[in-house]
């Protein structure tokens, strides 16, 4: 759909004099419609520009923290995972190269990007326990609570005031 649609400019017998003034203005918002949704593309943003970042789940039961971080694309060996007194980060780079040769044509395309997850520790979390699973996309990080911390949890009734 043009602007034209939407803003008639021209009438039988050409422009009115009123709209003399305003036609270069409105051609000049037609040509941005026409660009804007002319160069309309589905893909993000930030995919285009090669940064990306990873959806997170985060669950805590008695026993543990689970972080399930979505990376597609990925192998083991392209993630880093580090952890400090205060928090765990999450690293990752994908690179992906497509080639293809025939006849006629050459065709070769390049995609790189990485990102950076850095999440605060509980205070709970018993460090030297902490394992990372990677399978299928998809990176667990288990957080196993401190045993004293499992311990000093107290379940308090809530009564109707």
């Amino acid at each position: 759909m043009s602007i034209r649609d939407l803003v008639p400019i021209r009438r039988r017998g050409g422009l009115r004099r009123w709209e003399e003034p305003f036609r270069s203005l409105f051609e000049e918002i037609e040509d941005i419609f026409d660009r804007f949704f002319g160069e309309y593309e589905i893909e993000p943003l930030r995919e285009r520009w090669g940064a990306f970042t990873p959806k997170l789940d985060f669950v805590e039961d008695e026993k543990e923290y689970r972080i399930t971080a979505e990376i597609p694309g990925l192998e083991e060996k392209d993630i880093e995972v580090t952890m400090d007194e205060n928090s765990i980060t999450i690293k990752g780079e994908k690179k992906e190269e497509k080639e293809e040769k025939a006849k006629n044509y050459y065709y070769r395309e390049r995609r790189f990007g990485s990102f950076v997850r850095t999440l605060p520790l509980p205070e709970d979390v018993d460090k030297d326990k902490v394992e990372a699973k990677f399978k299928n996309g998809l990176l667990t990080l288990r957080l196993p609570k401190s045993k004293e911390a499992t311990k000093s949890v107290k379940k308090i009734e809530v009564k109707k005031a």
